[in-house]
């Protein structure tokens, strides 16, 4: 029987078009083994694209090599096709012709024969991917837009599922899931040492390491295993620049970004020991930093690490151009945000979600932190 490896490997070969894509709300990791298979794909000189929905580049991976290449929704040819019924009958004429903004088919039928509405049908089908590889994505409405407004597409070309998380739901033809990696770089390292080593360069090496690197908090979390530092150390043999990693990912915070963390942290509360840790905002603290809600992602992270025992973390945030509310959830220990916090409709995917509301920040604190604590008493140790 084939391993995981070997039917890739056979599938990316026989493949002419290929189509990588992740997640809507990915995480640095899943953005950099992603780069690391389109720069390799790319060397072997597969016609290649890359894309997330509605992807912005990401600050502080900016640097990674082919970032500028990740497109923000599906390049993809389309067919609209009109069917007719033509059982038991003969067609003596195909023809058409444009009628002002209309464009008309003229069917003539054989004698007697004739058609009625009941006949017609149309479909949109057409593309020109002959392989979809999915990078470190729980499930495929995780992918956003992208997924719902392309349905067809993704159920009619082969799809390659990798990642490392336990909660992936294989939805892929091929599921490579390694949940002992620390991380899907780690995954993606040992696919592409499988397929062809000698074409890993130091631009594949720097992402895949970023992606460890990121994933791991820079080892200071995670499933750390000496195989995950061997294969650290391998790019780093092979050319990875971790001082180029580590500059752009944890030495390159502005002042405002850190001021806005030390607000963050002098308004940190928890509930339940620890179990649920968040933080409010308001836009006073915004302008006295000179920052906006967007760069309070990275404080998230850096939450995760220093608060290993918290299982959800909500950072509240008044944004006082839009006149709302922005609420950012956040689930570790495998537990399902999107399904803790349905009744408020949030928008995301199982680890991170958001919830845009026009109700007070300090209402939505009330009832949001009381709603998850309901909730994790319920949920089994």
């Amino acid at each position: 029987m084939r391993t995981e490896h070997q039917q890739i490997i056979d599938q990316i070969q026989k493949a002419k078009n290929i189509m990588i894509t992740f997640g809507q709300n990915h995480t640095g990791d899943a953005l950099s083994s992603a780069l690391a298979l389109y720069l390799f794909l790319k060397k072997i000189n597969k016609n290649v694209q890359i894309c997330s929905n509605n992807f912005q580049d990401a600050k502080s991976f900016s640097f990674l090599p082919g970032v500028k290449e990740i497109k923000s929704e599906i390049k993809t040819a389309k067919k609209f096709i009109i069917s007719l019924n033509i059982e038991n009958k003969n067609i003596k004429e195909i023809s058409y012709q444009k009628n002002g903004n209309l464009l008309d088919f003229v069917i003539t039928p054989n004698g007697g024969d004739d058609f009625k509405h009941e006949h017609i049908s149309s479909k949109i089908t057409g593309h020109n991917y002959d392989l979809i590889i999915i990078v470190s994505t729980p499930d495929l409405e995780s992918l956003g837009d992208i997924y719902h407004e392309n349905t067809e597409f993704f159920f009619s070309v082969p799809m390659i599922n990798i990642d490392h998380h336990p909660d992936n739901e294989e939805y892929g033809q091929i599921n490579y899931i390694n949940i002992t990696s620390l991380a899907t770089s780690e995954v993606m390292f040992e696919l592409l040492k499988n397929f062809s080593k000698e074409q890993i360069d130091e631009r594949i090496a720097t992402c895949l390491l970023t992606g460890i690197i990121a994933e791991s908090k820079s080892f200071k979390i995670g499933s750390l295993t000496p195989k995950s530092l061997v294969a650290a150390s391998q790019l780093v043999e092979i050319g990875a620049d971790k001082n180029l990693i580590v500059k752009n990912l944890y030495q390159n915070r502005n002042l405002n970004t850190l001021k806005l963390w030390g607000r963050v942290l002098a308004k940190l509360n928890n509930e339940m020991d620890g179990k649920i840790i968040w933080s409010s905002l308001n836009k006073i603290d915004f302008e006295k930093t000179e920052s906006e809600p967007g760069n309070l992602t990275e404080v998230i992270e850096e939450l995760i690490v220093n608060v290993p025992e918290a299982q959800v973390i909500v950072l509240f945030a008044e944004d006082a151009k839009q006149n709302k509310t922005l609420v950012s959830l956040y689930a570790t220990k495998n537990i399902n945000v999107i399904s803790i916090f349905k009744e408020f409709n949030p928008k995301g995917d199982k680890n991170m979600a958001f919830i845009e509301s026009a109700q007070p920040l300090a209402y939505l604190e009330n009832v949001i932190i009381e709603h998850a604590k309901k909730k994790l008493v319920k949920l089994p140790v």
